[in-house]
């Protein structure tokens, strides 16, 4: 069998850095929003024993909000705090199923589809959830704090517990599956005060809530004009660090839009998290299918794969077991050609603007800046009906550069522009947004870049894209642009609308500055993407081996250069190879498929960044009392009796567990957990046939 082709620039090389989460927005150090700073607040709580009180945000009325939402409230409202509503409540357990949050009276399924996304992203949720938030009583004072990018910067915000209640102390709002967990619960609060009021979360886009978790890029995929790689574009973007949500039709008349649930079981107008996708092998053949979940907890699709659909039985017993979840919790299956038909809109918000590029490497530069329709001066409106006023518009000069010296960026390069506007009123939905737009204009040879353009310019030259306006708060639109200077133009649909607003424009190599303005007010910084470099490699090995072996699996985990622990002499050895073959093989080919092959990798690259966190001496080893603490991180609770077992089980002779044991070890109990939860009825016990049982034990 011949070497791997594409080793060479694998080898130990030095890398600039990592790409973080949440870096596309500009700020580092979030602001304090209401100028509350939560550590000086904690801290005069302790000193004054008493517990924090917002009155920002008070537990009244005025943090409901005027509106709908008012009639849909219990006759007596009352606000507490968990301690009060539970002996033992818990802000955050990673130990807890990831999909337990169901939402409340408040139409915000648009807010908890994000936020269950976020969920499949513990280093991302982290950033805007901190976990070291208790009611332990040392560490408790009644107040805690959330991180959001609110157009352009990270914000803080600040909040007390106070939760709105029943007199039977239920949750009237969002709610747990885990009746002690209060970290759903609190976030919606801190959103709700970042948004102006509850009032303010009702009705919105999935993409507009994963922007402000993530300060990412979103693109929306109208489903009835998908493009032909649509799986393509989802499953690099499920294998990559993106999130996923979607929505159905809504209603056509106002009257109609209620919460109306569908014979399908789908429910109208609603948001869905896409929480994964799998091609499956049938006897006819393979097909696709995605996986989404109701943030109601509840109320599934009846269709085909659905969890009593006969299509099941076409799979393999080991297939059928790790995907099938007969449990009416929300979460389902459908083939991609039903998504299609059955929803109107994909959200995908991406952490690098890579999704859709073809340009290998994985360095981008990000400029920001910030800017104001005014009415009478910069507000234009669009260029079809507002000709003589279109050239009044914000102008920016965008000089595309050639990206990393390969053919493919000196004729085209990837570039992403992204409008953001923001309206003048603190409650988000007392203002609604304006129709907003972008053209894009091609520079051959103008004598001054320094002014404005006039507007014969704009008569006698056609954008190179069709300016599209909607009412959402962002649009983004993707360009393929040869190296060379444009000019972008970011307008409203009609002249003297005011709003301020963010641009962003992402690429390879560029430069931005804003004509007849200030240049110095654009910021510029480059975005390294480290995943992205492997995404490319493995792409092209699997284009040359479409599914792989145990032997070729080892010499990419051996030869490409993917972990520092590979300093402390990891090397996976070819019975750890067929192991993990075994576990991940669902379709029993023997082989490991591409789809296979990323879902073995992004588990790698989890287990490694928990394995080092907790490898305190650095020794490329855990001990029993750090291999517990990495498991419970990744959300798996052991006793301290099975905890030694698998250290005698997996552990060298000094009883210490290396990288190789631990991926070996993790991805066997997440597989059977994953069994277990999806046969169980009850989650007490499990009925498997035998022929099962022997797939599942003897195979794995």
């Amino acid at each position: 069998m011949p070497l791997l082709p594409f080793l060479h620039p694998w080898r130990k090389k030095k890398r600039s850095r990592l790409w973080p989460p949440c870096e596309i927005g500009t700020s580092q150090k979030p602001i304090s929003l209401s100028q509350q700073n939560y550590h000086t607040l904690l801290e005069e709580c302790f000193k004054k024993g008493s517990l924090f009180e917002d009155e920002f945000f008070p537990a009244d009325i005025r943090s409901i909000g005027k509106g709908p939402l008012l009639q849909k409230l219990p006759p007596r409202l009352l606000w507490k705090r968990p301690l009060e509503l539970h002996r033992t409540p818990v802000f955050y357990a990673s130990n807890k199923k990831r999909l337990a949050l169901c939402q409340g009276v408040i139409d915000d399924c648009w807010f908890l589809a994000a936020v269950e996304a976020l969920s499949f992203h513990p280093d991302i949720l982290c950033q805007v959830v901190p976990t070291n938030q208790s009611f332990e009583r040392k560490k408790y004072a009644g107040i805690f704090h959330f991180k959001f990018w609110h157009f352009g910067e990270w914000v803080d915000v600040v909040v007390d517990d106070r939760l709105p209640v029943n007199e039977a102390g239920q949750l009237v709002f969002l709610t747990s599956v885990y009746k002690n967990l209060y970290w759903g619960a609190l976030l919606e609060k801190a959103y709700a005060k970042l948004c102006g009021s509850y009032e303010d979360l009702q009705i919105g886009q999935v993409s507009e809530a994963l922007v402000d978790f993530t300060g990412g890029v979103t693109m929306t995929i109208k489903l009835s004009e998908a493009p032909p790689d649509l799986w393509d574009i989802m499953t690099r973007a499920n294998y990559s660090r993106s999130l996923m949500g979607c929505q159905t039709q809504p209603a056509r008349r106002v009257a109609e839009r209620q919460r109306t649930v569908l014979s399908n079981g789908l429910v109208r107008g609603h948001a869905y998290t896409v929480t994964g996708i799998r091609k499956v092998t049938c006897k006819h053949g393979p097909e696709n299918l995605v996986r989404l979940r109701n943030p109601w907890g509840k109320v599934e699709w009846k269709g085909d794969w659905s969890d009593s659909s006969g299509k099941w039985e076409q799979l393999s017993p080991k297939e059928k077991i790790l995907l099938r979840k007969n449990d009416d919790d929300g979460e389902f299956w459908m083939s991609l050609q039903d998504f299609k038909t059955h929803f109107v809109g994909l959200m995908i918000c991406k952490l690098t603007p890579d999704l859709l590029s073809k340009e290998l490497g994985k360095k981008w530069t990000c400029s920001t800046q910030v800017g104001k329709w005014v009415k009478g001066i910069t507000a234009g409106g669009r260029m079809k009906a507002h000709k003589a006023a279109f050239w009044r518009n914000p102008q920016y000069l965008l000089r595309v550069l050639q990206g990393n010296g390969s053919k493919t960026s000196f004729y085209s390069c990837s570039v992403l522009v992204s409008l953001i506007q923001k309206r003048n009123d603190h409650h988000r939905n007392r203002m609604p947004h304006l129709h907003i737009g972008l053209s894009v204009y091609r520079l051959h040879k103008y004598q001054d870049l320094h002014r404005k353009l006039p507007a014969a310019f704009f008569v006698w030259n056609t954008p190179l894209n069709r300016a599209v306006f909607v009412n959402d708060r962002e649009v983004t639109q993707d360009f393929r642009l040869p190296p060379g200077a444009y000019v972008i133009v970011p307008a409203t649909a009609e002249p003297n609308q005011e709003s301020d607003f963010l641009l962003r424009v992402f690429s390879r190599k560029h430069s931005l500055h804003e004509l007849g303005g200030d240049s110095s007010c654009v910021l510029s910084k480059e975005i390294v993407d480290e995943h992205e470099d492997w995404q490319d490699f493995f792409t092209k090995y699997f284009d040359q081996y479409p599914e792989i072996n145990a032997i070729q699996l080892l010499r990419i985990l051996n030869n490409v250069a993917w972990t520092k622990l590979q300093n402390h002499g990891l090397r996976f050895s070819l019975d750890a190879c067929r192991g993990i073959l075994a576990l991940l093989d669902f379709n029993n080919t023997g082989t490991l498929s591409i789809q296979e092959f990323r879902c073995l990798w992004k588990k790698l690259l989890q287990y490694q960044a928990v394995f080092q966190k907790n490898d305190i001496q650095q020794t490329g080893t855990l001990d029993q009392a750090e291999l517990q603490a990495s498991v419970q991180e990744l959300g798996i609770s052991l006793s301290n009796e099975l905890c030694k077992l698998l250290v005698m089980r997996y552990g060298n002779p000094g009883l210490n567990i290396t990288f190789e044991s631990f991926a070996c070890f993790m991805l066997r109990v997440e597989l059977m957990m994953e069994a277990f939860h999806n046969t169980s009825k009850d989650g007490k016990g499990i009925y498997l046939q035998e022929s099962e049982w022997m797939m599942m034990t003897l195979y794995s």
